[in-house]
């Protein structure tokens, strides 16, 4: 007798290759953050989900708000399914973002093309996390067209921040009260179910010194030279992170990292101010308050060893990390439980290194697990690096996952 968990990976197979059209035809559409950009892309996004029946709701953060963040254009899109009688059963969110990194040098693929080889669908976006938008809504797809009697609702929630820090996105929706489901399932990858991932802390330091002429340099203050004592200090600082180790497993320890570093004006000129932008990982037990008054004065300390120099701080982001919220549990036991099902091998909890809108949905209250397709690692799927690409097996039996997690948390 063929199950509804058969009849949902039948309905998968079926419609397989309409869904990696629509992941195709998602990754075509560039939503590079810079610029930020992306209402183009969630206008073509709710076209071809009305396709398939599904109405997206659009909103729009307004222009000065989005400007003020250093984007260009904001909309998210939310399609809402309810069952049953109004009040029954849970409603489970499905996030993903559409926004993305630019995609840098070294492609041998287009990265706005979505060319399939090899098994692979390649661009920007395919694996983190236009793949995930295909994943949810073609779940959603499977899971309707069983025409069984469900109880409580989904949503898909497709939003456009997560590169830069997600307030426009899921916060906006949260902060305004579009949205308020029971549970959360985000995009993520196939061989594991996290549950926290770490924090980050974002600062831009700005050291000022005093011009000059090359010629006579001791009439100028080099910022460069106080930045360098900055940078050491922060180093020596990130070797003592080592030492702070995290309890939660595929979590190991704080780091920091200088991304950026501009300075000066011409080689002539001792450089009157250099600007610095560093990234500060928190794991999830440290307290994001104490990391940043320690950074702080780390380079507040460096900086009064360096004669003339003074120096600006000011905070880019603070994205607190995921705790795991007890209610989870029966989402997470779903999903390991159909995963261990379609791929054929255990599916472990974990947490994860990075940070995501997730935590968001987390400091509201509302349990969540990162699930979605992709691979074991980031580095696997190349994200945010030249050609970036989905297994298109992972993505049909994440899917395929997701649809039965539904099902089984919805009847």
């Amino acid at each position: 007798m063929t199950s509804a968990h058969d009849k949902l990976d039948a309905w998968i197979d079926v419609h397989f290759a309409e869904e990696t059209a629509f992941l195709r035809e998602l990754v075509r559409v560039p939503t590079d953050t810079p610029p930020g950009d992306n209402a183009p892309h969630a206008k073509r996004t709710a076209e071809l989900l009305a396709e398939f029946g599904l109405a997206a709701d659009r909103y729009s953060v307004p222009e000065a708000i989005v400007k003020e963040h250093g984007l260009a254009s904001v909309t998210n899109l939310v399609v809402r399914r309810r069952y049953g009688e109004p009040g029954e059963g849970l409603t489970i969110a499905l996030n993903a973002h559409g926004d993305v990194v630019p995609p840098g040098e070294g492609w041998q693929h287009d990265p706005y093309g979505g060319a399939i080889e090899g098994g692979r669908l390649y661009g920007r976006g395919a694996a983190v996390s236009k793949s995930d938008f295909a994943t949810y809504t073609f779940a959603v797809r499977a899971l309707e067209s069983l025409a069984l009697p469900l109880k409580g609702g989904v949503e898909l929630h497709f939003t456009y921040d997560e590169e830069f820090g997600g307030e426009l996105g899921p916060g906006w929706l949260l902060k305004m009260g579009l949205v308020k489901p029971d549970l959360l399932i985000a995009a993520g990858f196939s061989y594991q179910v996290v549950t926290a991932h770490n924090g980050c802390l974002q600062l831009e330091v700005t050291v000022h010194g005093k011009m000059a002429h090359a010629a006579i340099p001791d009439t100028g203050v080099d910022a460069l030279q106080g930045a360098n004592a900055i940078l050491n200090a922060l180093y020596a600082q990130n070797r003592r992170y080592r030492d702070i180790r995290s309890k939660v497993v595929g979590i190991t320890h704080p780091y920091l990292n200088v991304g950026t570093i501009a300075a000066g004006t011409n080689t002539n000129v001792v450089p009157g101010k250099a600007v610095l932008r560093l990234d500060r990982r928190m794991i999830p037990e440290e307290d994001p308050e104490q990391v940043e008054a320690e950074v702080r004065m780390v380079i507040a300390e460096a900086a009064r060893a360096v004669p003339g120099i003074t120096v600006e701080i000011r905070r880019l982001l603070l994205a607190r990390a995921l705790q795991p919220l007890p209610g989870n549990a029966k989402l997470v036991a779903a999903l390991r439980r159909h995963g261990e099902a379609v791929f054929g091998e255990p599916i472990p909890v974990s947490g994860s290194p990075l940070y995501t809108d997730v935590r968001l949905y987390g400091e509201a209250g509302i349990p969540a697990a990162i699930y979605g397709a992709g691979p074991r690692t980031v580095l696997a799927s190349n994200a945010k690096r030249a050609d970036e690409h989905i297994v298109l097996q992972d993505l049909r039996r994440a899917t395929q996952v997701v649809a039965r997690t539904l099902l089984d948390l919805l009847t």
